[in-house]
């Protein structure tokens, strides 16, 4: 059974607190996703650093009960 958008934003925002997620259905199936993340957390980490920590908080799901989620991450900018 795929993730909902709301499991998946559930698990990064617990992980990653004052995290924003938005979420994408790519195909219309809710298995195929693209998650915009931007999290304080983020700061001063490499790209892969930042997407390493997204799988982290989502405990191995990636590539089994999620199979596909085209993810973005960024820093919160001040302004």
């Amino acid at each position: 059974m795929p993730m909902s958008a709301a499991e998946i934003e559930e698990m990064i925002t617990t992980a990653l607190p004052g995290a924003a997620v938005e979420m994408t259905d790519l195909a219309g199936d809710n298995d195929h996703w693209a998650a915009k993340v931007t999290a304080p957390q983020f700061a001063g980490k490499t790209r892969v650093q930042q997407h390493k920590m997204v799988y982290e908080a989502l405990d191995g799901r990636m590539g089994g009960v999620l199979h596909a989620l085209q993810l973005t991450t960024a820093v919160p900018t001040s302004g």
